[in-house]
């Protein structure tokens, strides 16, 4: 089988880090670059992390670069209460002798789409600056892209907001770009992201593996996100971002469906993903009111256990 070429575009916190170990260990995905953009952290701790964690996987020397720092007009805004101020939650590695390259991600993107013989497949596990620019910048790329596999968005409830998921939210322009590029999208969205986790005795297991990747899952798998003022945490043991990649290699463990999708750009929905899931046209539509919407992929429903399994039989560790 040949290898599917991707790129990711990451802003590396815990769950970025497993999909990052993920793709590298998997045998159907080749990994041209990594792109990383500002937003669960910092874009210098999101680069550091990135370089860190390539080193865990014993990655051959795939490019890296940095991209935006911020949203397109909104400030940034980490999620520190999920991945903690490094990014990584408690995980603490030694500083990495790799370097990312002394160009913008989006010189990068466009230089190894331009070149690959074959439409590459962008993936998405972070706000969509960098992927927006490249697009606005350059056009003509789109060409030879594949499809965009972006982890963000919701068919129903948010996270950033109580209709917003993160990514989506931090750049909501951004998200509106890209799903108005024409290039194919699927969404891999809040709906299916909360349901894949590991049980918590086999995560916690993998803390006193004999391998550094087995105890660097474990120790992002164990990460307890902090529920409110009172520091209150829970265990999820989502392997979250990581879903999305898995989506790229088996996608028939997942229920999707070709919907019409738009991003709100104001208000208190400001970053929410509208999922147009009725069944029949409605007045909106039958009048000529309805706004133009983007036909996009989503996942609306996952065989988590199996994906739970793929994650861990790709790594080694089950």
């Amino acid at each position: 089988m040949t290898a599917l070429p991707v790129i990711l575009d990451v802003d590396t916190g815990v769950d970025d880090a497993l999909a990052i170990l993920f793709a590298v260990a998997h045998p159907g995905i080749d990994v041209l670059g990594i792109s990383c953009v500002a937003g669960n952290a910092s874009l210098e701790r999101v680069v550091e992390n990135t370089l860190r964690i390539l080193d865990v996987a014993g990655s051959p020397d795939i490019p890296v670069a940095a991209g935006a720092r911020r949203p397109l007009i909104e400030p940034a805004r980490s999620a520190s209460h999920v991945h903690g101020e490094g990014g990584l939650g408690t995980l603490r590695l030694p500083p990495s002798d790799r370097s990312a390259l002394p160009i913008s991600s989006i010189e990068l993107m466009h230089t190894l789409i331009s070149q690959s013989a074959v439409p590459v497949t962008l993936v998405a596990l972070a706000p969509q600056t960098n992927l927006a620019l490249l697009l606005r910048q350059y056009p003509d790329i789109a060409d030879n892209i594949e499809r965009i596999v972006f982890m963000g968005g919701s068919a129903s409830v948010g996270n950033a907001t109580a209709v917003a998921e993160f990514n989506v939210w931090h750049d909501p322009e951004a998200a509106a770009i890209v799903l108005d590029s024409g290039v194919p999208t699927f969404m891999y969205g809040l709906d299916v992201f909360n349901q894949v986790g590991v049980d918590e005795n086999v995560a916690s297991a993998l803390l006193e593996h004999d391998s550094a990747v087995g105890r660097t899952v474990g120790s992002l798998l164990t990460n307890r996100v902090v529920l409110g003022s009172d520091k209150s945490s829970e265990y999820t043991g989502l392997i979250g971002d990581a879903g999305a990649v898995c989506a790229l290699v088996d996608p028939d463990a997942l229920r999707t469906e070709l919907r019409p999708v738009r991003v709100e750009l104001g208000g208190y929905g400001r970053g929410q993903t509208l999922v147009d899931l009725r069944r029949w046209p409605g007045e909106d539509v039958v009048h000529g009111l309805a706004e133009e919407w983007e036909t996009v992929e989503i996942a609306l429903d996952v065989d988590a256990p199996r994906y739970a399994r793929l994650f861990l039989e790709t790594l080694g560790l089950a």
